[in-house]
């Protein structure tokens, strides 16, 4: 396969998982922001998403419908949703011919979608909500049909890499930026709502629910996010899978590349395997996800660096 190729399918497959857990967590938080009596700040939120001036945005943290138009539909954002996705439908369309039909309809219909003027008037003068679960089902849409219509073969391998490499990445930060508030404000501990909104921020809610029945507590949340490989977002799930379709790129043309990404795969994986929630102790988290964090952006350096030749 064409390194142009591989890297275009693993990068449509990183935008779309980005816009997935961009508009589920903005849904979360929007939602949070109606329940709460206090002044609900989105500072978390704009922290993990925006790639811009963060003490610009500030200025408009407490406004919900304002961060939510930044991060959906603002051009100016080079990570807002409308950007994201006009990225993921520029790389297919530069693959048709590597993808199943069905697959570049959905993502051109998210594309259509997200450029319709109506949920910019759901998100100033509606609910806002209807927006997000409109673009929502798009996602839905596309991943069903990925599953079910892409054949088995190196292309799908690195389009699931990218997206187990995005979604692993995106529940560290969710995790990370939840727990330092923590720290700032240790009664937070005690805020079951709190506790609640991260879970359903991650899609760990329900799962959480039937796995854990002495209510919230801080480590069994860590357990969940991290070593839970029931959990599609844990991160160990994500590095089983990653490890997974790694594997199946393995060629004697490319051996000593292969060998070298293999082992920095297996390594991590290692990492997190033979972690236990009390070497996690909130003392230590952040440089524990900030290190996970790390060797999974130097998995992405090293795929673009072996197989996307520096694309």
């Amino acid at each position: 396969m064409l390194s142009r190729v591989a890297s275009s399918l693993y990068w449509l497959s990183r935008y779309v998982e980005r816009s997935d857990g961009m508009l589920r967590m903005l849904k979360i938080n929007y939602a949070s922001s109606q329940d709460t009596i206090q002044e609900f700040t989105w500072k978390p939120v704009i922290r993990i998403f925006s790639s811009d001036d963060e003490n610009e945005l500030l200025n408009i943290q407490h406004d919900s419908r304002a961060v939510i138009e930044y991060l959906l539909l603002n051009r100016e954002n080079p990570n807002s949703i409308l950007n994201i996705v006009t990225l993921a439908r520029e790389n297919a369309r530069s693959v048709q011919e590597h993808i199943p039909k069905d697959l570049w309809q959905c993502l051109n219909e998210y594309y259509h979608t997200v450029k319709d003027e109506k949920l910019l008037w759901y998100v100033q003068k509606d609910d806002p909500v209807t927006a997000l679960d409109i673009l929502i089902k798009q996602v839905m849409l596309y991943n069903g049909t990925a599953d079910s219509a892409m054949e088995r073969g190196e292309s799908r391998s690195f389009m699931n890499i990218g997206k187990h490499l995005e979604r692993s990445i995106q529940s560290i930060d969710i995790l990370d930026i939840k727990f330092s508030s923590i720290s700032s404000n240790p009664d937070l501990l005690t805020d079951i709502s709190y506790w609640k909104h991260l879970l359903l921020s991650l899609g760990g809610y329900e799962l959480y629910l039937k796995t854990y029945r002495q209510g919230f507590d801080a480590k069994n949340i860590i357990e969940l996010a991290m070593l839970n490989n029931d959990f599609p977002r844990s991160a160990l799930y994500a590095m089983n899978n990653i490890e997974r379709y790694f594997n199946r790129l393995k060629s004697e043309s490319n051996i000593e590349h292969y060998n070298n990404l293999s082992f920095k795969i297996g390594r991590l994986k290692s990492m997190i395997t033979y972690s236990s929630v009390n070497t996690m102790n909130e003392e230590q988290l952040h440089h524990y996800l900030t290190e996970i964090r790390a060797e999974l952006f130097g998995i992405g350096n090293l795929l673009n660096e072996y197989y996307f030749a520096n694309s």
